[in-house]
């Protein structure tokens, strides 16, 4: 199998890791953020009639959920419900917009700090999360991520959102597949963070594991952020 291409998107363009550099794994979802970015981004995108119809279309969705565990299922059901047919350029503009507006209440102090001081160690940054790849994407260039690996969504021949994911959901072992397929088969990470079972394998391979070590909240956190009317 070949190297995963990099998602670049305004990642860190153009850099090239060197052999020797260490590489230091964030999770993003509860880790660098206080919660799931990606049901917040639905929220705050949707008016509210329309988040109460997406989420009644979702409850059978939920409710196999309850009995699978299946969250890859469950997410692209989210998608196909409340982005289907978005085109890719307005969904990179509003994720955009969505990490300007919740930046200041959503990113963890102590994570930040952590962050910051791996990058002044000089190690590889890399994101690795389940969320999708194109609303991390602008959180990633805030935080001047070397690289991004998240769950990919798929788009039609008109460059729309087709409603399901290009890859497997990126979580548990499949966070480890997708760093061996972009680092090589025998990785290992200088470091890395999570805060779920889906980060479980991730640590298994860093010589510096961290679970649910930051714990701090920014001094404006509030409730799920909601767009501007």
């Amino acid at each position: 199998m070949g190297a995963e291409p990099p998602f670049r998107h305004g990642v860190n363009d153009g850099a090239v890791r060197r052999v020797d550099q260490p590489i230091a794994a964030f999770d993003f979802d509860g880790t660098l953020s206080v919660r799931d970015s990606f049901m917040a981004f639905l929220r705050w995108r949707a008016p509210y009639a329309r988040w109460l119809i997406g989420m009644i279309r979702l409850a059978p969705a939920g409710l196999v959920y309850v009995l699978n565990r299946d969250r890859e299922r469950l997410k692209s059901a989210a998608v196909a419900v409340f982005l289907r047919g978005l085109s890719r350029s307005r969904l990179e503009s509003e994720a955009e917009a969505f990490a300007e507006a919740v930046w200041s209440r959503f990113m963890r102090p102590d994570a930040l700090e952590t962050w910051e001081r791996w990058g002044q160690a000089g190690a590889w940054r890399v994101i690795v999360t389940a969320s999708p790849e194109t609303t991390i994407a602008p959180f990633a260039r805030r935080l001047a991520a070397d690289q991004l690996i998240g769950t990919r969504l798929a788009f039609d021949g008109e460059d729309r959102v087709a409603g399901t994911f290009e890859t497997p959901n990126c979580r548990a072992q499949e966070k480890v597949v997708r760093l061996r397929r972009a680092f090589g088969p025998d990785v290992r990470l200088a470091a890395a963070y999570g805060d779920s079972s889906g980060d479980i394998e991730m640590l298994q391979i860093a010589d510096e594991a961290g679970m649910k070590v930051f714990r701090e909240t920014p001094a404006t956190a509030s409730a799920a952020p909601t767009r501007p009317s």
